[in-house]
């Protein structure tokens, strides 16, 4: 499975996939983008099965990237991983079609308890 990983701190897309591995997921091959206007064009260029998008970001936020791609049609699996997590925000990621959002800081076993249905063990 290919995996894209939107963030705008390379530190913070390492953390991202160091923690896939740590969770079990270390077979999947992991594309990443800087922002969300990037994300974009990554998922048209890539085609992965699943997006892990920080919400804030320059150029194009997170929730933007998603409710692009839902108005072009292109339905990929999509979860937030951010320090964002106010109802307000889970309401509208959950509205624009988001999977779930996973808040900052996360854990091995958090990343496990949300992808393992998605990504397999």
């Amino acid at each position: 499975m290919k995996i894209l990983i939107v963030d705008d701190s390379r530190v913070m897309r390492q953390i991202v996939t160091r923690t896939l591995r740590q969770a079990g997921f270390a077979g999947h091959e992991v594309v990443e983008a800087d922002n969300g206007e990037n994300g974009l064009a990554a998922v048209i260029e890539h085609s992965p099965q699943l997006v892990l998008s920080d919400w804030n970001m320059p150029e194009m936020s997170g929730i933007d990237m998603l409710e692009t791609l839902r108005s072009r049609g292109l339905d990929v699996p999509l979860c937030f991983v951010t320090s964002e997590g106010s109802p307000e925000m889970i309401s509208r990621a959950e509205a624009a079609g988001a999977m779930f959002v996973i808040t900052k800081p996360f854990t091995p076993e958090s990343f496990r308890e949300k992808l393992e249905g998605v990504l397999g063990a």
